[in-house]
Parts: C-alpha cells; structure tokens; sequence
C-alpha cells in the first residue's frame, strides 16, 4: 500500500484509453489498497477534459456522460479530495513563478507537497505525484517529490 496524489493528466488515463491507463487502473483499484489524493480543481478538470474529447469524436455524449458518472463516484468514495485554501492559492502562485507552470499545474503542485508535508509530518512515509505533464514532473522532482509519470508504463 502507498500514497498517491494524481493530478488531472494521470485522471483522465483512469477514464479514457492512452498510454499509461492499465498502469493508472491498476493503482486506483480498490483493491490495491492504496491512498489516493486529489486536488478540488480536479474535478473541473476531469470534466472539462472528458467534455472536450467529444468534440473530436473521440467519445460519444453517452460515453462522456458514463464516464462523468463513474469519475463522480470515484470523487466521492475512492479519492481524498483536498480543498482549496488561501494558503495553498498562495503557495500556486509562488510555484508558478518559481517554476514557470501553467495555472492550474501550480495548483497541483502546491497541494501535492502540501500533501506530502502533512504526511512526513506525521510520520507517514512519502507521497509520490503521478502526472502525465513534464513540466509539472520537473518542477515537483525539484521540490523534492517523488513523480511517477503514467507514460513510462506502456
């Protein structure tokens, strides 16, 4: 069992078939017993992202609203989802300029080492970030988290 924080580009692999998806299924199983944290923003991004996909093609309305459906469940049974503060905007906005992010990479981030702050503080091992976006992967590497990127496990 481990600790995990997905942001939105490691989500949707959960949802929707691309590199990394048995690799992402496998670590939200229930069964794998494994801690799962995600950010509030999340899941606006999830939906956007599902949404956007039908545009395209790539998904129907009815899968699109399936997989809403099923990610809706998840938010509130499988994931720990962590609120927003002052603080953590706070600290978005010092990353997004340290590192360059886009916005809402900042955010991730920010809560995802607020997360693993929490968790060394109370003594609970590490938390390891699990992102498909290298420049969210580079600027937690130089943070000090642990990245996994879902596009290493094809």
């Amino acid at each position: 069992m481990a600790d995990y924080f997905f942001d939105t580009s490691a989500l949707i692999k959960r949802h929707v078939k691309e590199t990394g998806s048995a690799w992402v299924r496998s670590l939200v199983r229930a069964r794998a017993g494994h801690t799962l944290y995600i950010a509030r923003i999340s899941a606006v991004e999830v939906t956007s992202g599902i949404t956007r996909r039908q545009r395209p093609g790539d998904l129907t309305t009815a899968q699109a609203a399936a997989i809403l459906g099923h990610f809706r469940r998840h938010l509130i049974q499988r994931y720990r989802v962590i609120e927003l503060t002052p603080a953590l905007f706070a600290d978005a906005m010092l990353a997004a300029r340290k590192h360059r992010l886009r916005a809402y990479d900042a955010v991730q981030l920010a809560v995802a080492l607020d997360v693993h702050r929490l968790q060394h503080k109370a003594g609970l091992g590490t938390v390891t970030l699990v992102s498909a976006d290298q420049a969210l992967n580079d600027a937690a590497t130089a943070e000090g988290l642990t990245v996994d990127d879902p596009n290493s496990h094809p």
